[in-house]
C-alpha cells in the first residue's frame, strides 16, 4: 500500500486541494483510493460525502470496535490531507507511514518563510533522512507568466526538496469540489490545460520507490 502524505504549516495552502484530486485520480484509473483526513475541520470527508455516487469510487477510515482507523480492504493508495501547524511527535508519526509528501506552497511571503522553516524540521526527521520518504513542492494558484510566480520559483529552487508543478487559479477547482469531483472527473477538453500542470505530480507519485 503506498501512502501519499499532503501537508504545509499553514491553513488555506491548497492541501486538500492537492489531497482530494490525488484521490480522484487513483480511483479514475482504477487502484483502490482512500483519502483520510486527520484535519480537524475534516474537509476531505465533508468532500467525500457530497461526491456522486456514479463517480469513481473513493473510500474513506474504516472505525473497527476498538476505535482504530484504518484503511478499508483492497485499496492500494492511501492519500491523507493533514492539519495545519503539524509538528513534533504527530509530524514524525504522519511522515513515518510516507512514501510520498506533497508540499503545496502559495505565492506569499507568509507562505514562503512558514515553509521553510517546515522544510528544515521535516526534513530532518528519521523517515527522509534514510530515504523511506520523498518530498516534493507544489506551487499553488499561481500564473506562471506573473512576478509573484518567479519570485516563488526562485524560493522553490532554493530548497531541497524537489519541485514538480504550477497549479494555476482557476475557478474549475471551486465548482469540482462544490460537486463532489476533481478535474479527473470532469470533461478532458475542459480541463486539458490544467490536466498538462498535473502531469508531472502524477508521474512522480506513481513511480516505483
Amino acid at each position: 500500500m503506498k501512502a501519499i502524505v499532503v501537508m504545509n504549516p499553514k491553513g488555506g495552502s491548497g492541501k486538500s486541494t492537492i489531497a482530494t484530486h490525488l484521490a480522484g485520480y487513483f480511483a479514475r484509473h482504477g487502484s483502490g483510493a482512500m483519502l483520510g483526513d486527520i484535519d480537524r475541520q475534516q474537509s476531505s470527508r465533508d468532500w467525500l460525502a457530497i461526491r456522486p455516487d456514479d463517480a469513481p469510487h473513493i473510500s474513506s477510515w474504516e472505525v473497527g470496535p476498538d476505535h482504530m482507523a484504518r484503511p478499508p480492504k483492497g485499496v492500494s493508495h492511501v492519500v491523507l490531507d493533514t492539519p495545519a501547524g503539524l509538528s513534533g511527535k504527530q509530524l514524525e508519526k504522519v511522515v513515518k507511514v510516507a512514501a510520498r509528501i506533497v508540499v503545496p506552497i502559495q505565492a506569499s511571503p507568509f507562505d514562503m518563510w512558514a515553509v521553510e522553516a517546515f522544510l528544515q524540521e521535516v526534513m530532518a526527521l528519521k523517515a527522509v533522512t534514510k530515504g523511506k520518504a520523498d518530498i516534493a513542492l507544489v506551487g499553488m494558484r499561481v500564473d506562471a507568466r506573473t512576478r509573484s510566480a518567479e519570485t516563488l520559483r526562485q524560493f522553490m529552487s532554493q530548497q531541497e526538496a524537489q519541485v514538480l508543478t504550477f497549479l494555476r487559479p482557476t475557478q474549475l477547482y471551486v465548482q469540482a469540489a462544490a460537486a463532489g469531483l476533481t478535474l479527473f472527473d470532469l470533461p478532458p477538453a475542459r480541463v486539458q490545460k490544467d490536466l498538462l500542470e498535473w502531469q508531472p505530480l502524477l508521474d512522480w507519485v506513481e513511480q516505483d520507490r
